[in-house]
Formats: structure tokens, C-alpha cells, sequence
């Protein structure tokens, strides 16, 4: 896969992103205050750094970024944490994959730092 091919992926599933947390806004309060729950669990497994809430009081956030403008950075490990549903490093399998992933990279990671944007992975 080429970058620009991972970028396309990226632009699309942003939009639908922004499609589900629009929705989410015009459901009312109580659908809101679950989506920030996940949002709070999900914090739990990758790291605060990336806190992704779906709305602040009276705003909706279409699109989670940094100040400038780019998609929160994640190193493989911190997806795996989501993935695996494990908060700590060294797990190889969970959640949506009970069995694990293929690949090089297949242990959840929380010891390093997190990326800064633009700093590469």
C-alpha cells in the first residue's frame, strides 16, 4: 500500500467519523454522555494524550485533531492496545482478536513516549 492510498483510507473513514458524531449531537445528552464514555475507556488503553471526547459543553467535535489541525498520532502498540482491550504492554491477544494479529509488530507497548505530529512513527 502507498501512502496515498493510506491517506485516501484515512480522509474517508474521518468522514465517516464526522457523519456518526454529528448524529451522536443531534440524539441528545444522554446519547452524548455514552459516547464520551467510550471516548474515557478507550483513553484508558491508548494513553490520555489523545483524548478524543465527541462533545464539550455546547460544542460537537466533528473531527478530533491537535491545535493544528492533524489526526492524533498513534505508534502500532498503542492501536493494538484498543484492539486487544488491554491497558499495559506485553499483550499479544483480546478483545476484537482473541487469537492476536499477524504481522511483525503484535505486543501492545506503554512504555515509550507518545509521537508528537508531524514527528514521524
Amino acid at each position: 500500500m502507498k501512502l496515498a492510498d493510506a491517506a485516501g483510507i484515512l480522509a474517508v473513514e474521518a468522514y465517516h467519523a464526522g457523519i456518526i458524531r454529528a448524529q451522536i449531537g443531534e440524539m441528545g445528552p444522554a446519547t452524548i454522555e455514552k459516547a464520551n464514555a467510550i471516548s474515557r475507556a478507550r483513553d484508558t488503553l491508548d494513553g490520555p494524550e489523545n483524548a478524543e471526547t465527541v462533545t464539550e459543553p455546547g460544542r460537537i467535535h466533528i473531527s478530533n485533531t491537535d491545535a493544528q489541525g492533524r489526526a492524533f498520532p498513534r505508534r502500532v502498540g498503542e492501536v493494538l492496545n484498543q484492539v486487544y482491550g488491554a491497558p499495559g504492554g506485553g499483550v499479544n491477544h483480546g478483545g476484537f482478536f482473541p487469537r492476536g494479529v499477524n504481522g511483525v509488530v503484535r505486543r501492545t507497548v506503554r512504555d515509550k513516549p507518545p509521537l508528537t505530529p508531524g514527528a514521524g512513527a
